[in-house]
């Protein structure tokens, strides 16, 4: 038998109400119909789905074996109805968002989470990369919206929503030489010296060199692999407080502390879109929900 979604309506509705008069009056049917429509699949499939011996059917054990897989078909098919018409009004077939690698994406995959459930068919891809990286993919049209930290110069083709800040604070690891023979703070300007450690583009030039500090700096384009060097005494590095939280509080790395200065640079954290490319749905829902978490905070 091939089910379709009629008749897989039709045993639901009596599975559920328990008569055939109750699934009619459900489904806006006469009884007589709705009768005759269990029949048929009962013909077809060889079984009796219903014990019509009593007052009311009473669904028998092969009817019951059916119902699970009956009821997540039906589910699926009012996810695809409700996702047809969601994107007749206007959702995008698939939300694509880029993430400056070196950012907590925690804020992001909360609204993430959110729009997930709003809408379980939307495809949702989330690509991360250095921070130039990342605006690049949006001006090419790879991403819609990225996720990217404030600069000092405003580009007029980008459109952007301040959704919260995140502090570099300057860390290295606590046998490399720069800490032999000093003092517990050194001076802001003793980095200039030392090699940093940068998350950054491989083809790129850096745009915003305000995390920038030494003369000479490795860079690679992953965060963790950032940590991992700075770990190892390859240099120091700039990177996001939050992120290099657990690594400081085990003793793998030391926030260095300065004799003239505050070790911390706060940045902005912008969802960045193009003016001539105008956020879908389910993008504006997410700078949405991202700006409401962040009036929260």
């Amino acid at each position: 038998m091939n089910f379709s979604s009629d008749n897989i309506e039709l045993f639901l509705a009596v599975l559920d109400r328990g008569s055939f008069s109750a699934a009619a009056r459900s489904l806006r049917r006469v009884p007589s119909a709705v009768s005759m429509g269990i029949a048929n699949m009962e013909a077809e499939l060889g079984f009796p789905l219903f014990d019509r011996s009593h007052r009311e059917p009473v669904p028998t054990a092969l009817a019951l074996a059916l119902a699970p897989h009956a009821r997540l078909i039906a589910d699926q098919l009012k996810q695809l109805q409700n996702h047809a018409i969601e994107l007749s009004q206007g959702l995008e077939s698939t939300l694509s968002i880029g993430v400056a690698s070196d950012i907590n994406g925690s804020g992001l995959l909360a609204a993430i989470k959110t729009l997930a459930e709003r809408y379980p068919l939307l495809n949702i891809e989330v690509l991360t990369a250095p921070q130039d990286d990342v605006l690049h993919m949006l001006h090419q049209g790879r991403v819609g919206v990225c996720l990217a930290f404030g600069g000092l110069n405003v580009n007029s083709q980008e459109q952007f929503h301040f959704v919260g800040a995140e502090s570099l604070v300057a860390t290295l690891s606590p046998c490399h030489p720069a800490l032999k023979g000093a003092a517990d703070e050194l001076f802001f300007e003793d980095l200039v010296n030392v090699r940093q450690i940068m998350v950054a583009s491989r083809d790129l030039p850096i745009v915003d060199l305000r995390p920038r500090v030494a003369e000479s700096y490795w860079r690679t384009d992953s965060l963790p692999m950032a940590l991992n060097m700075v770990e190892a005494g390859l240099g120091w590095g700039n990177f996001p407080l939050s992120l290099t939280a657990p690594l400081l509080a085990q003793g793998r790395l030391i926030r260095l502390k300065f004799k003239n200065t505050k070790n911390e640079l706060r940045l902005p954290i912008h969802l960045v879109w193009l003016k001539n490319a105008p956020l879908d749905k389910a993008a504006r829902e997410l700078v949405a929900l991202m700006r409401d978490a962040t009036q929260v905070e």
